[in-house]
């Protein structure tokens, strides 16, 4: 049962990750989500998620947003990015991840989730078998009243490492 609540990787961002690394394992698809993973709760696209996403693209990566917010929220995300996404979402939804594989064309062997919360990111991404790596939200204090009740219940769940390994990259043994 814990295992489902257990994310594969940690890293304390997103922009910590070595994505060339993963590129070179095999991965080709990335499913993001946005708020406190990509940018702070609510905030807009800024300069740093719209260039490393570009970056994303850059290195061969198909990439897909998803998303529980709303279809407004998302799209205006996503303008200027080229990446793919998948608004009302309902993480911890498996069709939402399935959904944004099948935009990519990729599959379940060659995709990566990142994301911000394990009760909706980490266990929709297990429930799809999607390979996954929890970030620290980049600014827990925009968290709503929700959002903070279920980080607190994650604790119950997971004990993240003392330490979260830099630019590392893992792939599944054949």
């Amino acid at each position: 049962m814990m295992r489902w609540f257990r994310p594969d990787r940690y890293f304390s961002s997103v922009y910590d990750i070595d994505f060339e690394a993963e590129y070179g394992t095999g991965f080709r698809g990335l499913i993001f989500d946005i708020d406190n993973t990509l940018v702070p709760q609510n905030a807009p696209i800024d300069d740093r998620a719209r260039d490393f996403l570009k970056d994303l693209h850059r290195i061969g990566f198909q990439v897909t947003l998803v998303s529980n917010n709303g279809i407004e929220r998302v799209e205006e995300f996503s303008r200027g990015t080229d990446a793919l996404w998948v608004h009302n979402a309902a993480k911890p939804s498996r069709k939402a991840y399935r959904r944004a594989m099948s935009l990519m064309h990729t599959d379940t062997e060659n995709t990566l989730f990142i994301g911000d919360q394990v009760l909706t990111d980490i266990f929709g991404a297990r429930r799809a078998h999607v390979p996954n790596i929890l970030v620290d939200p980049l600014d827990p204090e925009t968290d709503t009243k929700l959002i903070r009740f279920k980080r607190a219940l994650e604790k119950l769940f997971h004990r993240p490492p003392k330490s979260r390994p830099k630019k590392a990259s893992f792939r599944k043994k054949a």
